[in-house]
């Protein structure tokens, strides 16, 4: 089965990315086509980069490059949810990308931004990243307004008919993930990862 990770890219004090993120999740739960989990970058405690060797080399000599080299590894395809801060992503998410290499090849990538643009540069800030790291990103994304889906833009209160717009990013994530499998000699492609009939595959 095709898993992806739900990556919660912020960990400013008050941040609103895990409200974003659990909605996100939601409704990826009402899916059967992959299996989804949060990814909370926060938890990894990770300083600035801070690695003697290049990540290209796999060489990683801490301990919190290990752990989230593991836990990113383990995937097929991202979803980053992403604040909006000066024209960019966060310098957390960036960071925590900057980590890691190998980790992130030949997989997909679908994006949440939220900001007072919608989140729109962050997430084009992350397309030039992806490409990079040979991860594919997706077209279809979903940009949520600070003025029209946060109460007193503090309070995530999402307008329904952004639902759409995230099932139609995970019907582009999760088909990706599944034919970028194939490129991964350590990652071979099963009979559980093919689409079964009955399946919700949201928008389609």
């Amino acid at each position: 089965m095709i898993k992806i990770g739900i990556i919660v890219g912020s960990t400013r004090p008050g941040r609103k990315a895990p409200d974003v993120a659990r909605w996100v999740l939601d409704i990826a739960g009402m899916r059967a086509d992959a299996v989804f989990e949060l990814v909370d970058i926060q938890d990894f405690d990770l300083p600035l980069l801070d690695e003697p060797v290049p990540p290209s080399f796999g060489m990683y000599a801490h301990p919190h490059t290990k752990a989230w080299a593991a836990a990113i590894a383990g995937f097929d395809g991202y979803v980053f949810v992403t604040p909006e801060y000066n024209h960019g992503t966060s310098g957390a998410l960036k960071n925590a990308i900057d980590f890691l290499y190998r980790e992130w090849n030949n997989k997909a990538a679908g994006f949440v931004g939220y900001g007072s643009a919608g989140g729109a540069r962050a997430i084009e800030s992350l397309r030039l990243v992806m490409g990079e790291l040979m991860v594919a990103d997706v077209r279809a994304q979903v940009m949520l307004s600070l003025r029209t889906d946060f109460d007193d833009f503090t309070t995530f209160n999402p307008a329904a008919h952004h639902e759409q717009a995230v099932d139609a990013m995970l019907d582009q994530v999760v088909a990706w993930s599944r034919a970028l499998k194939t490129l991964r000699p350590d990652a071979p492609v099963t009979a559980a990862d093919a689409p079964q009939a009955g399946q919700r595959m949201g928008s389609q």
